[in-house]
Formats: structure tokens, C-alpha cells, sequence
């Protein structure tokens, strides 16, 4: 099977795909792969766990399972703009009908970092202070008086504090880049920092937001593994503290989240949780758990005054992947939330 080139035009026919920006569904493009198949030939087979994402562009597959054949996929129709057989490992075997087909194959754990990054708002802000509370000129105060610091045990803060180290930086440095990998959690001791997000019309950025004292930054990378959605330069000489990304998931992220399994979230939405979807409408509207809110992860920030304090959300993606910072997200802003361990790939609820 040779491979054709790929046009973002193309694959913004499919659904998440869809929702993706011009400028990720490009690099996207590159990793993907447009293929034919010939009549007859199976795409996968049921039982197969490789983690790759398929998506039917022209001709007809068939859908069996135990070698019967129980559903028929045709390119170009409304079924066909979503991925096929998504659910790992495969319920069921895709086979070529008498013709060839037209496919898009890509890296399943590719896409869903990519849609996560594409998906983490404007801006990489930890808003960790309440705005009620006094301000404080000492930094750790500040973070020790937030109400994500409240769930983090004692041993931890300690092992946090000793661990972070001090980086002085000067006006204009630029702490991180939009598109480095993550590597460092930061709160500001001292100065200003400006966040700045490139667009393809503005390669110098648009300033998105001005952060002082006690200020964090960075951990939406750090826990969904996607790049620097922003860049964050120094506005005036200043003082950070960092924390490493694997200090960061061991003592501050991993307490901070708890992780269920569907038969255990059911059991919490009977007595009253919700299930919290952070994937693209286009994804929701596909399938979706039943009484399911959705709010896609870029929307979590603004959205957060519509939630309900004294409700508990189960938040759930397809992997785990976007839903664990949108957890994290609830809950440094004192709400409790779960995330749904596996996503909803590891339910039984995916279309066929």
C-alpha cells in the first residue's frame, strides 16, 4: 500500500478532525498516510490493539464479527466521517468489499495529543489564586493558601518546595516557546511574565495575558504530553521557581487527580455525579455517555462559572489523555472531579 499525498482539505471532512486549527491539522498532514486497499483485503482484524486511527474516504467495507458480516461502511456518507471501529482492542473485522477503498490511516496516540494541544485554550495559566484571597508578598503563602495545594499531602509540599529550583531571568527572555516539549512547571517569585501565542498572521504573537507573583504556568503540557500552546517572555528582570516535569506528576499532579473506572463512575452517577465529556462536539455528538455534559477541554477555563461546586464530575475524553487536564483544571479550582481511567475507548459505547 503506497502512500498519496495528503491535503488538509481532505481530512477536514472527518470528524475530530474537524475542529482542529489550520496550523495543527497541517503538521497532522504530514504524519498521516492516504492509502488504497484492494477488494477482498481486511484493514484490520477483530481482536487487533494497534493503536492506529482509520478513517474511509471511498468504497465499501465490510464490518463482521466471528466472520459474519453485520454492518456495511460506505466513504461519503455521514457514518464514514468518523473514525472506524475506534475501540481498542477491534470488536470487529473491517473487509474490503469488491472494490477497492480509499483510506487515511494515522497514529492514534498522534491525534489524540495533537487534538489535546489544540485544545488547551488560548493560554498554558495555572489561575491557582482565589481572587478572594489577600494578597500576599510571600509566593509560597500564596500557593500553600490555595485551594489546590489544600489537596496535596504535607510530605509532598515539602519534597515541592525543596525540589523547585531558582532560574533569575531578565526582561524580554523568553521562559518557554510555543511548540517546545513540556519540561517545567512554573510560579513566579518575582517580576512580570507576558503570554504570547503565535497565529499564522501574527508570528510575533498576540499578547494573551500579563502574570505577577505567585502566578503559575506550564502544567497543561506537562500532564497531556503536547507541546507549548503559547510563550511566556519576561516583562520586566524577574525570579521564577520551577518544578520538573517528573516532580511535577509525582508530587503535584498524581495527588491532585483520581482516577475510576467506568463501573465506578457509574455507581457516583447514580448517586448524583456527572459525566463531564472535554472532546470536540463533533466527537460528542458521535457517541457519547448517556446524560453526558460537554464542554470541550478549550472551553473549560471560561465555562468553569456554569459548573456546579457541590456537584462531582467524572471527566472523560477518548483516552484519558485531554480529560486528565481538564480534571486538573477542576480541581485546583476547588471543584472534585474524577477522570475516567482508559476514556471512553475502554467502554463499550463507541459506534461501530
Amino acid at each position: 500500500m503506497e502512500s498519496k499525498p495528503l491535503e488538509t482539505s481532505l481530512l477536514r471532512i472527518f470528524s475530530p478532525l474537524d475542529g482542529l486549527k489550520q496550523e495543527n491539522l497541517v503538521a497532522l498532514a504530514r504524519k498521516a498516510a492516504l492509502r488504497d486497499l484492494a477488494g477482498g483485503r481486511l484493514l484490520f482484524k477483530e481482536g487487533d490493539s494497534d493503536k492506529r486511527t482509520y478513517f474511509l474516504v471511498s468504497g465499501t467495507l465490510e464490518l463482521m464479527q466471528d466472520n459474519v458480516v453485520i454492518a456495511t461502511l460506505r466513504g461519503g456518507t455521514p457514518e464514514a466521517r468518523y473514525p472506524i471501529t475506534p475501540t481498542l482492542p477491534r470488536r470487529y473485522s473491517a473487509r474490503v468489499a469488491s472494490e477497492e477503498i480509499e483510506f487515511i490511516t494515522l497514529d492514534s496516540d498522534l491525534l489524540d495529543v495533537m487534538l489535546t494541544w489544540d485544545q488547551t485554550g488560548t493560554y498554558e495559566v495555572g489561575e491557582l489564586r482565589d481572587g478572594s484571597m489577600p494578597s500576599s508578598d510571600d509566593w509560597m503563602t500564596t500557593l500553600l493558601q490555595t485551594k489546590a495545594f489544600h489537596k496535596i499531602p504535607p510530605a509532598n509540599i515539602q519534597a515541592i518546595f525543596m525540589r523547585m529550583q531558582r532560574v533569575d531571568f531578565k526582561p524580554g527572555e523568553h521562559i518557554i516557546k510555543q511548540g517546545d516539549e513540556g519540561d517545567f512547571f512554573y510560579v513566579i517569585v518575582k517580576g512580570k511574565c507576558t503570554v504570547l501565542r503565535e497565529t499564522p498572521l501574527n508570528k510575533d504573537g498576540i499578547k494573551l495575558a500579563e502574570l505577577g507573583m505567585g502566578d503559575t504556568f506550564g502544567e497543561e503540557a506537562l500532564i497531556s504530553d503536547a507541546k507549548r500552546n503559547a510563550s511566556v517572555v519576561m516583562a520586566s528582570e524577574g525570579t521564577l521557581m520551577r518544578l520538573g516535569k517528573d516532580d511535577f506528576r509525582t508530587l503535584l499532579n498524581e495527588p491532585m487527580l483520581e482516577w475510576i473506572d467506568y463501573d465506578q463512575g457509574c455507581a457516583l452517577v447514580e448517586k448524583g455525579a456527572v459525566w463531564l465529556d472535554v472532546r470536540l462536539p463533533s466527537e460528542f455528538e458521535n457517541y457519547h455517555l448517556q446524560g453526558a455534559l460537554n464542554i470541550p477541554l478549550y472551553f473549560m477555563r471560561l465555562k468553569l462559572k456554569n459548573l456546579d461546586t457541590n456537584l462531582h464530575y467524572i471527566v472523560c475524553c477518548d483516552s484519558g489523555r485531554r480529560s486528565s487536564a481538564g480534571a486538573y483544571i477542576l480541581s485546583e479550582r476547588g471543584f472534585q472531579a474524577s477522570v475516567l481511567k482508559g476514556g471512553l475507548a475502554a467502554t463499550d459505547l463507541t459506534r461501530k
